[in-house]
């Protein structure tokens, strides 16, 4: 869309009339154009408005997504805590049974050695 410029009324130039070849006479009011001019830009607001709803809406979109990843992340590494907790536990039980069973073994071959010395 070209730029337009204003000119107050008493420096506009008043409405020619062209003769055509078939002897018509065309003139364009000054009205004519403004009402012309006025269509586009509400055209153009139309267009506008219906844009920034658009946007809206996807804003929307994206907020309430963003809203469900957050909450998921909450969750996971809620979890994620858990299970590091539930490891360590394992992990303590898991060497407190191998101290025992080497305890064990440890008693089992000094049973041997002495039952092999007699």
């Amino acid at each position: 869309m070209a730029p337009t410029i204003a000119l107050p009324f008493w420096a506009q130039s008043k409405p020619h009339h062209h003769h055509h070849q078939h002897g018509e006479v065309s003139a364009t009011p000054e009205a004519e154009v403004l009402r012309k001019r006025n269509e586009e830009l509400e055209k153009e607001l139309k267009k506008s408005v219906e844009r920034e709803e658009k946007m809206k809406e996807e804003l929307e979109k994206t907020w309430k997504r963003l809203k469900v990843a957050e909450e998921a992340e909450e969750r996971l590494c809620s979890q994620l805590g858990e299970f590091e907790a539930e490891a360590v536990d394992q992990a303590r039980a898991y060497r407190a049974r191998v101290v025992d069973l080497v305890e064990q073994l440890s008693a089992a071959q000094k049973l041997l050695q002495s039952m092999a010395s007699q």
